[in-house]
């Protein structure tokens, strides 16, 4: 009754599932030193941005600094360090659900919540916090904003999204008028107490403290867990293994301006190695107590130890019903629902005795598994995302299926060889303390793994999606498109999916996510429009034959953005206009009229709808000289459409984004009436060239040749030799390609250990794909270019710059503009780059 014991090594387990991807240390200073904290704490947020404490020990004054530092795993040598103003260890840190603020408790009670400065990743501030003075907090978490999506990973061949992927009916914790989830954290200290800590709207704090229960006792580990109904678990434990592991609900409204608690007892559990006469005084302390996802209050982890060994049991709270007494059942007998139920926790599974365990991390994938699934978890235990991670003292690391216990996958570390016999753990034993992780955290799709050991240094480990078992090349790509797609629809960052992408693989995998994505209704591709190609362009970075499509798939971001914005300009010239935009309406008669003359398209439209004021046409000048630099660029290349090596290739295809480009043109040709100024200015053979006029009639032709997708035909000959005449007529501008992005992601396809130092970049080169790409970007000492205001910098900009971490685009940090139309415009890459990465600071002097 007790569950099947999962065996310390089962027959089918892959010692090939992990391997070491990068590790990265402190420099060795000698007056001052970063030493792992105790307890050390880690976080990995959904935007794959790792946070972690260290003790920044000072010889000279003997005193400890308690860091936190954050990194992006594609720039970890990139951290920020800041001195956390924590007085006493830091025990908790704690992302949001957004990635974008954390939470850090420390054992005097303070709870702090960091924000990003300037939306920048490596610049972080101290905004608001909470405190339970000198009460050590021992869990922490955010409360639940009610949004739970859940995987289904046997419908994962489905065509649709909405089968794959289904929202879960799940309430917030606290709601605002209008069903708004209200954000706040909740946290239990050391001496039994809660507090809850609500964020209003006007950035004021209501913070609450109650009993978790009547009689007050030492809480030594605790946990959080949320459940549908937005009702809050706590399962708290002190320590030891003959005492029960208690559960509380907790209820938070807010009554009358302030936060009130409700807390009610749950049933509790004892460990069943503490009942089992073999071991019952083996494993004395409880270190370990984890539910296994937030989202689910029903199943809980436990790990028992002693000083060389640990246990692990998985618990369910299961409804069960309640035996009636056969008088009563003859007085009134109990029929179907009637029946009176009873929660209670029930064994799943348990290991043996196994090695001393030194941290857990849980899987992060919702996947709903419950108590009747072991069959199918067994039946799909090579999907990523089913396994939990037991790091041990002797170094190695354990993948475990996450209900059964059973191993899946086996990391040994370079002090954690697999031993022979006794005598060989007997030495190890007796070596001295040997590096281990102290914290650990899985990835959002769970295909990495970081670690911190005893000596401080991050470790980041591929987990293979096959789990190390020989899967056929088809397996594994329907794994790493699963799991595109759920990125592609949550919103969450990729890089650890990227890991395990080959050049090999490329090609299929574009394909096979625009297939995907061709499926799905078209609201939903509209959704998804822009984080497709940025996914596209995050994939064909990874090999030599795809590398010059990243700059098309920029090109393509940068020319939407600019369609929506100049379109969004445009305002009727009657308020109670029909249904369609301008905007619509441009669409609509551009794509019906196929006129190649820009005048006869031009006399179409209602030019009213076109004026704007003189000075914001100058501002946008820019932004209308890349369209028609680009459009000219096209034009000329198009002789050369057998080389797909060459930048905007992919785009003499595309009859959606020459249709774009066709419409900007008709309106830069409306503007430049207005403001002539305003205009892409072409350095010209001739005077009296009417450059907009050909350009438009020859990409007219162009896309009339592939404006159905089914239906594209070759250019005729004259096209391609009016565009041959073309270098002859125009003097053909160079296009600023992205750069090569600088991040550690290339450099790991080979599956080299690459060993990398905080606060010192990497010489990054030798990459053959970067190297084949050279031509196309600026050499360093050459001048820079703001990608996205197009503005150029000098080759060494002395304004503070951000970049990408994911495009490595480069904009600066403070705005040079006044108009409105152009704070626009820079309104919507505040937060985020057009692909949707993260800003981070520059230095002001960058190569």
């Amino acid at each position: 009754p007790g569950g099947v014991p999962g065996p310390a090594e089962p027959r089918g387990f892959a010692s090939g599932a992990m391997d070491l991807a990068y590790v990265c240390e402190w420099e060795k200073k000698p007056k001052s030193n970063h030493c792992p904290s105790i307890p050390l704490v880690c976080a990995w947020s959904c935007r794959n941005l790792i946070a972690f404490t260290t003790d920044l020990k000072n010889e000279e004054e003997k005193d400890l600094t308690h860091m936190v530092h954050i990194i992006d795993t594609e720039h970890p040598w990139d951290v920020y360090s800041v001195n956390s103003g924590h007085a006493e260890v830091i025990t908790c840190l704690e992302w949001d659900q957004s990635g974008s603020r954390l939470l850090s408790a420390d054992a005097d009670g303070h709870i702090k919540c960091w924000s990003m400065t300037d939306h920048l990743a490596n610049s972080w501030e101290n905004t608001v916090g909470s405190m339970v003075e000198g009460d050590p907090v021992v869990a922490l978490s955010w409360l639940h904003n009610g949004v739970k999506l859940a995987l289904h990973v046997e419908k994962s061949g489905a065509s649709n999204f909405g089968e794959k992927f289904s929202r879960v009916k799940f309430s917030p914790s606290l709601t605002l008028f209008g069903g708004k989830p209200m954000e706040g954290w909740i946290a239990v200290t050391i001496s039994g107490l809660v507090t809850v800590s609500l964020l209003k709207p006007n950035g004021q704090v209501l913070t609450s403290t109650e009993s978790l229960c009547r009689l007050r006792c030492r809480v030594a580990l605790a946990d959080v867990a949320f459940t549908g109904g937005g009702n809050i678990v706590v399962a708290t434990s002190d320590g030891s293994s003959t005492s029960p592991v208690q559960f509380y609900k907790v209820c938070v409204s807010v009554v009358n301006e302030k936060c009130k608690i409700d807390t009610e007892i749950l049933p509790s559990l004892f460990m069943r190695c503490t009942t089992d006469p073999a071991r019952k005084d083996k494993y004395p302390a409880i270190t370990h107590l984890k539910f296994l996802a937030r989202d689910m209050s029903e199943q809980v982890l436990l790990c028992a130890s002693n000083q060389n060994s640990s246990i692990v049991e998985c618990w369910s709270l299961r409804k069960e019903g309640l035996p009636v007494n056969n008088i009563f059942q003859q007085i009134s007998p109990v029929v179907g629902d009637k029946q009176p139920m009873i929660l209670k926790w029930r064994i799943l599974s348990a290991t043996n005795d196994l090695d001393r365990v030194s941290a857990v991390a849980l899987p992060k994938l919702p996947i709903s598994l419950t108590n009747t699934d072991l069959k199918v978890a067994n039946d799909t235990k090579f999907f990523p995302g089913l396994g939990l991670a037991l790091a041990f003292h002797d170094g190695s690391v354990h993948i475990v299926h996450r209900l059964s216990l059973q191993m899946m996958a086996v990391f040994y570390g370079s002090s954690s060889q697999r031993p022979v016999d006794e005598q060989t753990i007997k030495r190890q034993r007796t070596a001295g303390p040997l590096v281990h992780f102290k914290a650990m955290q899985l990835s959002w799709t769970s295909l990495a793994l970081a670690g911190i050991d005893s000596h401080g240094k991050l470790s980041m480990l591929r987990i293979s999606p096959s789990m190390g078992h020989v899967l056929d090349m088809n397996m594994s790509l329907r794994h790493l498109l699963f799991l595109l797609e759920y990125c592609m629809v949550t919103g969450y960052d990729w890089w650890d999916i990227l890991l395990h992408v080959q050049p090999n693989m490329v090609q299929n995998l574009v394909e096979k996510l625009h297939e995907e994505y061709m499926r799905q209704n078209a609201a939903l591709q509209q959704v998804l429009s822009t984080r497709i190609v940025a996914m596209k362009a995050s994939l064909c970075k990874l090999s030599s034959s795809t590398i010059a499509r990243v700059c098309d798939y920029h090109a393509k971001l940068f020319l939407i953005a600019i369609s929506c914005t100049l379109k969004s300009l445009l305002r009727p010239h009657f308020l109670n206009t029909p249904d369609k935009s301008p905007g619509d309406r441009l669409t609509e008669i551009c794509s019906k009229i196929t006129d190649i003359d820009i005048d006869k398209v031009m006399i179409n439209l209602k030019t009213e709808e076109f004026v704007l004021e003189m000075t914001t046409l100058q501002s946008l000048q820019q932004l209308i000289q890349w369209v028609g630099d680009f459009v000219l660029y096209l034009l000329a290349s198009l002789p050369n459409q057998g080389s797909p090596v060459r930048p905007g290739h992919s785009f003499l295809r595309d009859g959606a984004s020459l249709g774009m480009f066709r419409e900007l043109m008709v309106v830069i040709r409306i503007w430049g009436l207005l403001k002539p100024s305003c205009l892409p200015v072409y350095t010209a053979t001739s005077d009296t060239q009417d450059s907009m006029s050909l350009l438009f009639r020859l990409l007219t032709k162009l896309w009339l040749c592939c404006r159905e997708e089914n239906h594209i035909t070759e250019p005729d000959d004259t096209l391609i030799d009016e565009c041959c005449l073309l270098p002859s007529q125009l003097l053909i501008p160079n296009i600023d390609w992205l750069p090569i992005n600088d991040g550690i992601i290339s450099k790991l396809q080979n599956k080299q250990l690459v060993r990398l130092q905080f606060g010192k970049a990497p010489g990054l080169v030798g990459h053959t794909v970067s190297s084949q790409f050279d031509a196309f970007v600026r050499a360093p000492g050459q001048p820079k270019i703001d990608h996205l205001r197009r503005l150029h910098l000098g080759a060494y900009p002395t304004e503070e710059c951000k970049s990408c971490t994911r495009c490595g685009c480069v904009t600066m940090l403070k705005s040079p503009n006044k108009v409105t139309a152009v704070k626009q415009w820079e309104q919507r890459w505040i937060k985020n780059c057009l692909c949707g990465g993260l800003w981070r600071r520059m230095p002001l002097s960058y190569s």
